[in-house]
């Protein structure tokens, strides 16, 4: 069978180098790369991506073999219904390996129509370096590269206020454009480039802070023969993804007049302050995902998709999202409800399977950065306790225990919380008393919680009665008790 190249595609077309791109893995490819493709099919966009594969060479030495060129399954509901669609993506025009290709990625400086830059270097990937030098070829961070690029262009077009980058970090780590940037002008005054080199970083270049959400397993091990059969190539670097995805940007508005997403009808969104969206996701979407993971991993269940399936759990998980953690956010309650059935959706998405054991690494502090800020906002506003976070805070106390019925749970977290949950739990003589103590013992863990949850009102008591129902009663019962209803065990 062939392989895929440009000679195998009917119409393949060149476009003009307007992006660099650090990083040439499967999120890139099936969600910017993806995107810039729709660009070029849909609006004037007219543009391409020089990819730089900042470790190694091999994923760079693929891509060229197949001329840039993918194929894209996009796996998971659509207009509430369960699809499975491709499409060839040809947004890429070549790569560069830094190791042995440098002169060609200073050289790309000096293309005039380059004016994107994106990466998606891992949450390790913003960085400072100390041992990295101008001279080095390559530097060893993400950002010394980007800056002796950057240094570059300015020498290139003689300081053109007109020559600068719009940079868009990808990486899933909180203010990604400000310390991408506070970081490259750290690398200008360490380097010695100039004040007027500083000047034009600040004035000429527009970086970005941004928000990422896309499902992406990668390559379909599992698959790919079947996918090759009905493809009719050989294609190495096959990308699979969820169907939903969602882009928040967080910088002027004019940027859509050069990236125009908006025109293709994606969900791209420019704004001025993501925050609101970044507390959404966390909340909703990982926060949904920590909460259930005790609750339905201790009823019995082992995926995401059989938890929200699952006509009790699923209630719950439901009424958790809707009744307490939306109501703790300031975005409008139509577009948040919107973004829950969304989240919903994906979670019952029968192409992806995904454990719960695989979420519950490292819960406790979890629970602390996605829950527990729901928990406090909804008591500052209800002047109540919301049952199903506080139940869900029992529960995952039950699951540290480290068994479902006889069976041992592998846990996974921080040696210290693993001693501290072992040795409460070896207290418990069956009374009520001593999962007292044990639920006192983790709430005044401060060094996770940064403060001592027992002085939240009435909440040592509420934890220490449903962890009594769930220990004694077990938690199909406990979770029908919470929620008001009868089910048969």
């Amino acid at each position: 069978m062939q392989k895929l190249n440009k000679k195998t595609v009917e119409g393949y077309k060149n476009y003009p180098e307007k992006v660099l791109q650090f990083g040439e893995g499967n999120f890139l490819r099936a969600f910017v790369d993806w995107q810039i493709d729709i660009l070029n099919k849909t609006t004037d966009f007219n543009g391409s991506v020089v990819v730089v594969q900042p470790r190694g060479s091999a994923g760079v030495e693929k891509l060229n073999e197949q001329d840039g060129l993918y194929t894209l399954y996009l796996q998971g509901f659509k207009d509430g219904k369960p699809v499975k669609e491709h499409t060839l993506i040809d947004a890429i025009s070549r790569g560069i390996d830094l190791f042995t290709q440098y002169e060609q990625f200073v050289e790309l400086a000096k293309n005039p129509d380059l004016r994107f830059i994106f990466s998606n270097t891992t949450e390790a990937g913003i960085a400072y370096d100390e041992k990295d030098g101008l001279e080095d070829q390559p530097q060893k961070s993400y950002p010394g590269k980007l800056t002796a690029f950057l240094y570059r262009r300015f020498q290139a077009f003689n300081g053109d206020i007109n020559k600068g980058f719009i940079v868009i970090p990808c990486e899933l780590i909180e203010c990604n454009g400000e310390k991408l940037k506070k970081i490259v002008l750290q690398y200008a005054i360490q380097w010695n480039l100039g004040d007027e080199f500083i000047q034009w970083l600040n004035e000429a270049n527009t970086f970005c802070n941004s928000l990422v959400d896309r499902i992406v397993p990668g390559f379909p091990r599992d698959t790919i023969d079947e996918m090759t059969e009905e493809l009719g190539y050989k294609d190495d670097l096959v990308v699979v993804g969820e169907q939903f995805y969602l882009w928040v940007i967080e910088g002027p508005q004019w940027i859509k007049e050069e990236f125009p997403t908006h025109l293709a009808g994606l969900n791209t969104l420019f704004v001025d302050d993501l925050t609101p969206y970044r507390t959404r996701k966390v909340r909703i979407l990982n926060g949904a995902h920590t909460a259930m993971t005790p609750v339905s991993y201790l009823y019995g269940l082992d995926t995401v998709a059989e938890a929200v399936g699952h006509p009790v759990v699923g209630s719950y998980i439901k009424e958790l999202i809707f009744d307490e953690i939306i109501p703790t956010l300031d975005l409008p309650v139509e577009e948040l409800n919107h973004f829950a059935d969304a989240i919903l959706e994906r979670f019952m998405n029968p192409f992806i399977k995904h454990f719960l054991m695989s979420i519950s690494l490292n819960s406790m502090s979890k629970y602390k950065t996605r829950n527990l800020p729901s928990l406090l906002e909804f008591i500052d506003r209800k002047r109540e306790l919301p049952a199903k976070l506080v139940f869900s805070l029992a529960a995952l106390i039950s699951f540290y225990k480290g068994k479902r019925g006889t069976e041992d749970i592998q846990l996974s977290d921080d040696q210290d919380i693993l001693d501290l949950f072992h040795q409460q739990w070896g207290t418990f003589d069956g009374t009520v008393e001593s999962l007292r103590a044990i639920v006192k013992s983790v709430l005044g863990y401060e060094k996770n919680w940064e403060l001592d949850l027992n002085a939240v009102p009435g909440l040592t008591d509420m934890v220490t009665n449903y962890l009594y129902e769930i220990e004694t009663k077990g938690m199909i019962s406990a979770v029908a008790a919470v929620l008001n209803v009868k089910v048969e065990q």
